[in-house]
């Protein structure tokens, strides 16, 4: 039986330039989806809704993806949603760790999700599939963003309804955090939605944007280009019809370079 590898071992082996952290929770949610907790370098710095590449030693080599960091930017510890792929590169190991393991990260966080590239508004609607929700994550636990907007409009779309789970929970953590909950206040709202199952509210973002459903849900206007503002992540199908969507209502897309009415990130997981 070989011997266990030494730590300075596998230190050694890591990339330079990289941060190897320490997992501290994990939580899965269903076979597909699941988050963990890992620590946080003193020096790094990021914007809420930012992404990172984060990955594993598979073998003798690191394998990366870009992941959206889930906690807010003033979290001391990181967090990441993630769905199961069986033969993902990267998920079909990462969804194995456990408290204690090591995940590698590199060092320069970027994204378009991001206060920055959009131009004022009053009502901030973040539209997500999926674990498309990450980034918004950490948005909707950032005081800036409640500074910034009077309504934050939460949407999550999953097939079933446990897929929604982690959105619940992100909502729930807010209501009953000692300060979040009296910076957020009553601006925050969560718009859940399931494509398979039977639901209160049921079909995809896209159609009930279309429809008009999402609006007479909320009980608020249709996009009014001087007052709302975007975000969207998910599927590649879902960002290019919530896009058209926006871009009909008279809706401008933006960057960090070029701030806008609404931004899309375009970073994705295997």
């Amino acid at each position: 039986m070989n011997a266990p590898a030494k730590t300075e071992d596998f230190v050694a082996t890591i990339p330079a330039g990289v941060f190897a952290e320490t997992v501290t929770s994990v939580q899965h949610y269903t076979d597909h989806l699941f988050r963990f907790r890992m620590t946080r370098p003193e020096s790094f710095r990021f914007r809420s809704g930012e992404f990172a590449m984060i990955g594993l030693m598979v073998g003798d080599k690191p394998i990366y993806r870009a992941y959206s960091i889930a906690s807010p930017a003033w979290d001391e510890e990181l967090e990441f949603f993630s769905i199961k792929v069986p033969d993902g590169p990267l998920t079909s190991h990462l969804q194995q760790i456990k408290p204690g393991d090591t995940v590698l990260m590199r060092k320069k966080p970027t994204g378009t999700l991001v206060l920055d590239a959009l131009t004022p508004g009053k009502r901030l609607y973040m539209f997500s599939t999926g674990t498309g929700i990450a980034p918004f994550a950490s948005l909707i636990r950032d005081p800036e963003t409640y500074e910034k907007f009077d309504e934050v409009i939460l949407t999550h779309t999953c097939r079933e309804v446990a897929e929604l789970k982690y959105g619940f929970d992100l909502v729930e953590e807010i209501r009953n955090h000692e300060f979040l909950a009296e910076v957020v206040g009553d601006k925050l709202r969560h718009y859940a939605t399931v494509t398979r199952e039977d639901f209160p509210f049921q079909g995809r973002i896209t159609d009930l944007i279309a429809n008009g459903k999402m609006f007479a849900d909320l009980g608020v206007p249709r996009f009014d280009p001087a007052i709302d503002r975007g975000m969207i992540c998910g599927s590649s199908a879902m960002l290019k019809e919530t896009k058209a969507l926006l871009e009909q209502a008279g809706l401008t897309e933006g960057a960090n370079s070029k701030p806008a009415e609404f931004v899309i990130e375009r970073a994705f997981v295997d």
